[in-house]
């Protein structure tokens, strides 16, 4: 009885096995240029040079703008400010720094100043304390 015609042979069903390795195959293809992305920085060479002089420019929680502890009443007058520190021939670094509770609205129009003046050396640094 044992060696009855009958009987089909088991078989192991293959398909299952490939569904899953095209799935990682896939994923693989999809992962890979991500994970190989390089970001090219132009770091510079010469570590003789001291590094320029900075501006601060302190926003504070209440709308207060001030450029070297000197108080300025308005975005309008800080404007022709950021536009002479543009046209220097080696602009100082110009650090801003915002208050923890400072307006959004605030800094997002102070760092637009500064492009719309064409400032390049601008430092976004962490937040100052109130006065």
């Amino acid at each position: 009885m044992s060696d009855s015609p009958d009987l089909a042979a088991p078989q192991m069903n293959a398909t299952p096995l490939i569904d899953v390795l095209l799935v990682l195959l896939v994923i693989l293809i999809i992962t890979l240029p991500i994970a190989t992305h390089a970001v090219k920085l132009n770091l510079p060479r010469d570590h003789t040079k001291t590094p320029p002089p900075a501006i601060n420019l302190n926003i504070y929680s209440v709308g207060e703008i001030y450029w070297n502890d000197e108080r300025i009443p308005s975005l309008a007058a800080l404007t022709p400010k950021l536009m002479t520190l543009a046209r220097t021939a080696s602009p100082p670094l110009l650090r801003v720094t915002p208050d923890r509770r400072a307006r959004y609205e605030l800094v997002a129009q102070v760092l637009a100043a500064a492009q719309r003046a064409h400032v390049e050396g601008l430092s976004l640094t962490p937040v100052a304390d109130s006065p």
